[in-house]
This record gives structure tokens, sequence and C-alpha cells, in this order.
């Protein structure tokens, strides 16, 4: 056991993926901070955390060039809520403390990696096809009306067009001609690259293919919620899209970053883990392939996945586990935090104490059976 990631870092690791049972307990984000300034240390270069991709560009400008201020990084840069946690705002301070008196190659990078999906509803891609449009040509339209064919962006926002295929825009002829606008933009973005870029730079040529590749994610996402199909197989698809997103991402970041060091990625258990992705949601049975899996399959050994597991917490009402589990093992064993190859825990059962409400996933043995390490926390406080 160890407090210092440092000794689990391999030499093909260039994505480090650790894990966090739930997003509710703050003592994993606070740890994620200091295991990350450990592995600054090391030669890693940039973090990834699970949110929206395109947000996250406007943290990235604060963490690296001190662009507008931490209270516009916090409310614009980040997805699902997670700019109103403590743990990302000492985060994203302390980025840009390390980075103020580095030149620009030695500087920390912020990633988002996830699409601006939520649970229960997506975007409209509107915004992110006209970044686009005004970065290649105001007056570009390819002969179509670009605030025709996506209308009212509540259309898309609501939570009736996820979960009613017959409220979906995302089948709609008009849906199609977005697409493959969207699509015609992108090549136009590489064919135009040298012009763009000698206008402009590189990092704004970047941003807007971000922008085209979201709003192509946004729009295979919406045509999914569009299949007339009901229950499981609807979310599991809808679930499945995601993850399939989040892998492009950060498959995309480590090109970006393949340079200057490795990345830490930072998600729930349930997007990093790799073996296949099981939940249950109400009365649905939901199993597909998440992000860490699809990543592993790709890249190999270069994918290192730490899952984290808790003990207990007051945050979320967690008790003890039984003695019997596998996080009863690990509170036994460690007093307050540590770091364990996952190899070294014996075969127990599954936690059964947990509540949907506290968003926690118990450790098993399948997830076991493919994670490199554990991160266990004690007790959150």
């Amino acid at each position: 056991m160890s407090q210092d990631i440092r000794d689990f870092v391999t030499p093909s690791c260039d994505l480090l993926a650790l894990g966090e049972p739930t997003h509710l307990e703050p003592a994993f984000a606070r740890l994620r901070n200091d295991l990350f300034a450990q592995l600054v240390d090391h030669g890693f270069r940039s973090i990834a955390l699970e949110t929206d991709r395109v947000a996250a560009l406007t943290v990235n400008d604060f963490v690296e060039k001190g662009t507008g201020s931490l209270d516009e990084a916090m409310s614009a840069g980040f997805s699902h809520g997670f700019g109103d946690l403590e743990g990302n705002r000492r985060l994203v301070t302390w980025m840009r403390a390390y980075n103020e008196h580095r030149p620009p190659q030695d500087r920390l990078t912020f990633h988002g990696f996830d699409a601006p999906t939520e649970t229960m509803s997506a975007p409209s891609p509107r915004p992110y096809v006209e970044h686009a449009r005004d970065y290649l040509d105001p007056a570009l339209d390819s002969g179509l009306d670009l605030a025709a064919l996506v209308g009212d962006d509540e259309r898309w926002s609501r939570t009736e067009a996820v979960l009613d295929a017959a409220m979906s825009p995302g089948a709609t002829p008009e849906a199609e001609k977005l697409r493959v606008l969207a699509d015609d933009m992108l090549t136009e973005l590489y064919a135009r690259a040298p012009e763009l870029i000698a206008a402009t730079s590189r990092a704004e040529w970047s941003r807007t293919r971000m922008h085209l590749t979201a709003a192509l994610g946004l729009l295979r996402y919406h045509k999914q919620c569009a299949q007339p199909v009901e229950g499981d197989v609807r979310i599991t698809r809808l679930l499945a899209t995601r993850d399939s997103l989040m892998a492009q991402n950060l498959l995309d970041i480590r090109g970006a970053e393949s340079r200057r060091g490795p990345t830490l990625v930072s998600a729930h258990n349930r997007h990093l883990q790799r073996n296949i992705s099981h939940m249950r949601l109400a009365d649905m049975d939901l199993t597909w392939y998440g992000a860490g899996e699809i990543l592993s399959s790709l890249v190999g050994d270069r994918y290192f996945f730490v899952a984290g597991s808790l003990g207990r917490s007051k945050a979320i009402d967690l008790q003890d586990p039984a003695p019997d589990t596998y996080e009863g093992i690990l509170q036994r064993r460690i007093s307050t935090w540590a770091l364990t190859p996952a190899a070294e825990l014996p075969p127990a059962r599954t936690r059964t104490d947990t509540t949907p409400r506290q968003g926690y996933f118990p450790l098993d043995q399948a997830t076991l059976d493919a994670t490199d390490a554990l991160l266990h926390i004690n007790t959150g406080d």
C-alpha cells in the first residue's frame, strides 16, 4: 500500500484513469488534486475531467493564460453542475498558480472529455455549428438556413426529446441536413487548414474542430434518441453513445498531449473501468461498453485504471461496510486512505447497503479482475 501514485505509474502509461465510485463524496476530488500534483512532478502535464469538452476550453484559457476570472471559469467551464464543487475550484486555482510564471511549453492544461449531455437531456447543436460557421465564413450557409434547420433550441433540450422518440428532432429531415452541413464544414476546415491557421492560429483552428466534433456527436446522440425503441434498449444505446464520444475525445486529447507528457483522467468508475459497465435504473437493467473498456481495447497497456472505493461517508450517509465485502476488507487494512494493487484483494462479496440516491457503485469481482489498482478512502471526513 502507498499514498504515492507515482509508485503505480508504469513506463508505458500515458492515460492514467482515476475513478471514483460516487460523485457525491468530496474526499475523492481533494485526493485527486493531491495525486495530480504528485504526477506533475512525474512528468504529467494535463488532466481530463468528466465534463463537457467545449465548455472546458473556458477553464483552460484561465488555467493557461489567465483569461477571464476564476468565477467565470467555474460557472461557464463545467457541465453537470461540476463547477460548483469545491474540489474542482481548488484544482483550477492550483493549476493557474502553477502556470503563472512558467513558459508555455511547461504549463499544465485542463481538458473536458465528456459530451454536453445530461442523463435526461441533450442540448441543441446550434451554438457549436454557429461557432464553426463564423470561423469559416460568417456568410457561409451552403444554401441552407441554419436557423431554420435548428429551430427552437428547447425542442432539442427538453426531457421528452430524450425519452420519447416521437418528441425527438434527431431523425427529422432538418436534423439530417444539419448533420451533412456539419460534416461538410469539418471537411472544409481541414481542406483550408493552411489558410485558416495562417489567418488565425492553430489553437483557433483546433477550437473550431472541437466545436464541429461536438456538434456531430450531439447530432448522433439525438438520432439515437429518435429511434423507436423503449426501456432498456433506449437508455443502453444512449449510455453507449455517450461513452463512445468520451473515448474518442480522450484519444484526441492524447494526440494533442503526446509530446508533452501523460494525462490524468478523472471520472466515475463506470466510465473508466476496463470491464463491461452495468447499472440498474428503476426497473431497467443496463449493460454497455464504457469509455475505459473502449480505450483499453484500442491502446492496451498505455491505459492504466485505478478504481475508487469508499468505506463510509457522512456526506452521502454511507455506513461502514460489512466485513466480508471488498470494501470491508479494505476498511480493516486502510485507516485513512491508500492505493493498493487490485490483485492483492482476496475474493469477497459485493456490498448491498447502498441506495440509488448515494450514486455509489460497490466493487465487484468482474471490475477488480480488470483493475490495475485501488484507491480506498476509509472515511470521507
